[in-house]
Parts: structure tokens; sequence; C-alpha cells
């Protein structure tokens, strides 16, 4: 058994099938890429991976628990962290107490969190932020939050969802630095990137869909050179 699988996934918004009958799965320390494009049914797997959305049919399995029906903190509780597109940190408070809020997942106890908090943030390079509010971080740095916060969850699994987007070009090759620093840490990792030359670099692995269903996966060159995988980028003419 993988390290994490979903296995005839799918979900339904009444008449509309967002992810149809999806099954991969993902090696305990793999760099593995979600990609297809927009409106594709990445984050709703994300959604579905978290127990944001209750799924329709099929089964999700992590190391030896099965997600199915758990609520979103539980789910967190058993080593799955994420972070979101639209990065919403909470704004009148400073960086490390963002942080800390997140650390409270493994303890009860507001001096481990702070400690926990403060390893996170000296992890990924916002340690001399830590008391800056958090709504005066730039883009850049409020998306490194968003990773921050992820991290003090102590995740065994991370999903990134666009965590480059907006980003300058050093910010990325930053971004991507971390990120492979975050899997020689042990964290295994899926990522939603529509960023190619990101997610062609990292990525162990990558799987591509469209209207939810799987139309490519393999190696990054494989999926790049594939002729349904550019058709559904660009179309056929």
């Amino acid at each position: 058994m993988n390290f994490f699988e979903t296995q005839h996934l799918t979900k339904r918004f009444g008449g509309l099938i967002a992810v149809n009958d999806l099954s991969f799965g993902v090696e305990e320390g793999e760099i593995f890429g979600l990609i297809g494009p927009n409106g594709s049914g990445k984050t709703t797997v994300f959604n579905l991976i978290t127990g944001s959305y209750p799924i329709t049919s099929g089964t999700i399995q992590f190391k030896n628990h099965r997600l199915n029906g758990l609520a979103t903190w539980k789910i967190c509780k058993l080593g799955v962290g994420r972070t979101f597109q639209v990065v919403k940190p909470l704004r009148r408070m400073t960086v490390l107490d963002n942080v800390i809020a997140s650390a409270f997942n493994h303890t009860g106890s507001l001096h481990e969190a702070r400690d926990k908090a403060l390893q996170a943030l000296e992890f990924c390079d916002l340690i001399e932020k830590k008391d800056y509010p958090a709504k005066g971080l730039t883009i850049g740095d409020r998306k490194r939050l968003e990773i921050t916060r992820a991290l003090a969850t102590e995740p065994a699994l991370l999903l990134l969802d666009e965590t480059m987007a907006g980003l300058t070009p050093q910010e990325q090759t930053e971004g991507v630095e971390l990120i492979r620093k975050i899997r020689d840490a042990g964290i295994t990792i899926i990522i939603v990137e529509h960023i190619m030359h990101v997610i062609m670099s990292i990525c162990d692995r990558i799987l591509c869909i469209n209207y939810g269903q799987e139309i490519a996966s393999g190696l990054p060159a494989e999926v790049a050179n594939n002729q349904d995988v550019i058709e559904a980028y660009l179309g056929k003419d």
C-alpha cells in the first residue's frame, strides 16, 4: 500500500462531476505534482483529502488511516497539513502569533506551542519578521507564512496549493528551495502549481487531470510531452 492513495475518488455537486473516479498513490518522501487547466478539479481534490468537502464515493487512505468522513481537524491531527490558494493570515496578529495558533494542533501548552512556532519560523527563514503584523507582509512573505503555519501543525503529508502564484522569479527560486528543504526534512508533498518550470523542476512524478479525470501520469518529462496534456492546456489548434 502507498503512503497515501485515493481509490475511485468522486465528487458531485448536483449534476456536476468535479472529480471523476480518480485513483492515484503517493510514496513516502515524494514530491508529487497535481496539474491541470483551470477548473480541472485540483483544489477540489485537496478539499476532499482534508475533509473540507464530503466525498460522494471512493476512498482516501493515509498511512493506516481511512480519511473518509473524518472531520478536518482530525485529519490534520493525523498528519495531513495544507496551504490555500488565497492566503488569509490572522491579519491583526503578529507573524509569530499566527504560527502559534497552528502549533496548538499537537499541544495545549502555550510555552510548547511558542517553541514549535519559533522552530517553524526559523526553518522557513521568517524568524526576523516574527513580531511584524501579518497584514503588513508582502505577498511573498504571506505565502511563506502560509507554509510556516502548515508546517507548525507537524504534518507528515503537506498539500501545497499554488504557493508560487504572484511571486517574483527570485521568490519562486527561493520557494523551490524551501519545498526541497521541507522534503529533505522527511515530509511528503503533493503540490498543485500552474508555473510549469517550477512543477517540472521539483516533482518526482506528476498527475495531470482534466474535468476531474486522469489524462496522464508519470515522470515530469513524460507528462510534459503527452499530447493529451498539451491539448488540455493549449487546445487542438
